[in-house]
């Protein structure tokens, strides 16, 4: 599969502070892509220089195979946290500006506006002032901004905030229906059960360093502990706990059990079998990125 972004060997100084040191990583085609960091990972400051907003000081980013530049945001959707609506200008005006801006002609940008509003079931917005609005109602307003030139790829920074659970759903669907019409998206936020349900792959960013990247499925694979959830009927035997394995948490109908390092899974289900435990189910506990994401950051 080839790469709707690359980034190799990227940095960024400013004045005695390295914001990126060297960061190099691919952005499949058609992915939703996690780009995760705590504050002051150097997560915006990657974000800016691959919307050509500053410059890399050293490195190179590509754009669907070719290099970065003045015609690169035209084919880009960013929305950043901090939204850049004017707030005395109408609706529909700073659309079509904002859309005008992206190389789009002004009936196409008049369409595509009316298409947008439409969809969010808003099309009386046109002639509202944007501080008029509810926050959510120009988070709706951004994100229609950022995505109403179909951009290549769309880059998402904590798009929710703000949002009541019914419109974070509605912008949820949107991201996903983008995606399948082709839409490359780089989804960045310290949301980790977001990026859990968004993303199949991520990056991340801390003290300016990459210290993880790949599929989500394989990084919580490679960060198991050996730990796995039973549901059961009957008396669980408390002389299971020995060296072999350790009880973390257990109830009436349920035990979480960690297989202690030299010993594997099945040798846990035969002291269970052996001492007559009728089992319900036997899952293997996966770490959450949350829990992936603090010991890497906290190392």
């Amino acid at each position: 599969m080839s790469n709707i972004l690359s980034l190799r060997n990227v940095v960024k100084q400013y004045h005695n502070h390295r914001a990126v040191n060297g960061v190099s990583f691919d952005i499949p085609k058609g992915s939703i892509f996690g780009l995760l960091g705590p504050n002051g990972a150097g997560k915006t400051s990657l974000i800016r220089i691959i919307t050509t907003i500053t410059g890399a000081d050293e490195g190179v980013v590509l754009l669907d195979g070719e290099k970065i530049n003045a015609e690169s945001p035209k084919h880009i959707g960013y929305m950043p946290e901090e939204r850049g609506l004017y707030k005395k200008m109408k609706v529909g005006e700073q659309l079509m500006y904002l859309a005008q801006l992206r190389g789009m002609d002004k009936k196409e940008a008049k369409s595509a506006i009316a298409y947008w509003l439409t969809k969010f079931d808003n099309k009386d917005w046109w002639d509202k002032k944007i501080e008029e609005l509810s926050k959510g109602m120009q988070q709706k307003i951004q994100f229609i901004a950022t995505v109403m030139h179909k951009p290549k790829l769309l880059i998402l920074d904590e798009p929710f905030t703000g949002l009541d659970p019914l419109n974070t759903n509605l912008i949820k669907e949107e991201i996903h229906r983008m995606n399948q019409d082709g839409t490359s998206i780089v989804f960045s936020t310290h949301r980790m059960e977001q990026v859990e349900e968004i993303c199949k792959d991520i990056v991340l960013i801390n003290q300016g360093e990459k210290i993880l990247e790949g599929k989500v499925s394989d990084i919580k694979n490679q960060y198991k502990e050996n730990i796995f959830r039973l549901e059961f009927d009957g008396q669980f035997p408390k002389d299971l706990q020995s060296s072999n394995f350790k009880i973390i948490e257990d109830s009436e109908t349920d035990v979480t059990i960690k297989v202690q390092e030299g010993h594997n899974s099945n040798e846990l289900l035969q002291a269970l079998i052996s001492r007559g435990i009728q089992i319900k189910s036997f899952t293997e506990v996966l770490p959450t990125l949350n829990e992936i994401f603090i010991k890497q950051v906290e190392n």
